[in-house]
């Protein structure tokens, strides 16, 4: 029997490339296929972005979980931070694993962008985990680019509120690679007797237990991991917005006070342009009190030298009438002075008492009361005369005695 050549069996045909392997890496590309389905469901009005996004990144086990509630409280931002290794758990993630996909750069970005549309992140938001890649680097670029654009357009609109000047930080808090191996494995350890305890006590609620915190080659490969891919991406934002280096080596509360050096207020990186110019009157605090010491000096020498009588006569004043009042408040460090006296009814009697007590160490404030009070009555129209008693209320603060009060 001869065989047909036609009937000859038909090659199994190429198995469907995965969608991992079609992954278009173009930045441009992702980042616009994502916005046009964004801009399509939302409308252009409503796509508003946070005011503030921290970009919060650390080599594992530098600390990341523990001081964001403090980095939080530091900005006054009272959300939840958006965590990466939550959101790729979430429904929408599980369906492109489920399929059997990869979550992919395309999915990442997408999966951030719609969470940063939540209304409750207007005003600020902590992204920890984000960006990974050097796509999502670029699709962070692009975002922030649509951000200043959409401000553009509604500059001079009723919805300009929504569309503020973003402020973006990159926090990375740093450990070595030995710091790092070492936190990670001790976080491992009581992990599992925290596991431990919750089988004994039937809790099917147990913390989450990561591989890589029982073996130190996981542990340091993770490490490695970071420095190589995410480290990289991070320092390739250094140039373009607020880049804040933390030393995560030391204690909790050191490097709380590295967290708080590193975000000092500068408004004038924070507050729309018109803003900054209507406020440029008013001086910053941090450079009234630079100086404030050497000024206070001057003004009190020149009380003496050019002053001198008006000067003697405050110190006198202070010494008899104010101070044995201040004495009988040496616990709480706080007195209360009231005074009708008419040497400090001169303003510049009045900056030399301040002045003197700020010299001693002393926080001196002077609130004046004016109080009517009838002087005399025309008995024949009825009418009352008051004249103006003025009252000096002064208050004198200090560090009061470490004696317990009863």
């Amino acid at each position: 029997m001869t065989s047909n050549p036609d009937s000859s069996p038909t090659p199994a045909a190429p198995a469907a490339p995965k969608r991992s392997d079609l992954e278009i890496k173009d930045a441009q590309i992702i980042f616009g296929s994502i916005w046009r389905e964004l801009e399509n469901e939302f409308g252009r009005e409503r796509m508003r972005f946070p005011k503030e996004i921290i970009l919060l990144g650390g080599a594992p086990g530098s600390g990341k979980g523990t001081n964001t509630a403090f980095i939080a409280k530091v900005r006054g931002l009272t959300c939840q931070p958006i965590v990466m290794s939550s959101l790729l758990k979430s429904p929408e993630a599980q369906k492109l694993k489920d399929a059997g996909s990869m979550v992919g750069d395309r999915d990442v970005v997408g999966l951030v962008l719609r969470e940063l549309l939540r209304e409750e992140y207007q005003d600020g938001v902590i992204l920890d985990g984000f960006p990974r890649t050097n796509v999502q680097v670029e699709c962070l670029k692009l975002l922030v680019d649509k951000m200043h654009a959409l401000r553009r357009e509604f500059y001079n609109t009723p919805l300009s509120i929504h569309f503020r000047q973003p402020t973006i930080h990159i926090m990375v808090l740093f450990v070595d690679e030995k710091e790092s191996v070492a936190r990670q494995l001790k976080r491992g350890r009581e992990t599992k007797a925290l596991i431990e305890a919750a089988v004994r006590a039937g809790d099917s609620t147990v913390p989450e237990d990561r591989p890589t915190d029982h073996d130190e080659s996981l542990a340091r490969r993770r490490y490695r991991v970071f420095k190589e891919q995410t480290w990289d991406a991070l320092q390739s934002l250094k140039e373009i917005y607020h880049y804040h280096f933390i030393n995560a080596q030391g204690p909790v509360a050191e490097v709380e006070e590295n967290i708080l050096h590193e975000l000092e207020y500068q408004s004038t990186l924070e507050l729309d342009s018109r803003t900054v110019d209507r406020l440029r009157g008013v001086p910053v605090a941090s450079q009234i009190v630079i100086h404030a010491r050497q000024e206070l000096v001057k003004r009190l020498d020149s009380y003496e030298l050019e002053h001198g009588a008006l000067f003697a006569s405050v110190v006198v004043f202070i010494e008899e009438k104010i101070l044995p009042i201040v004495l009988r408040h040496a616990i709480s460090g706080t007195a209360h002075i009231n005074t009708e006296d008419k040497l400090i009814d001169d303003p510049l009697a009045l900056a030399m008492l301040i002045d003197v007590f700020s010299e001693r160490g002393y926080h001196a404030a002077v609130d004046i009361h004016r109080i009517e009070i009838p002087d005399r009555i025309d008995l024949a129209t009825g009418k009352v005369t008051s004249r103006i008693k003025k009252v000096f209320r002064i208050e004198i603060r200090f560090q009061g005695s470490e004696i317990r009060r009863g």
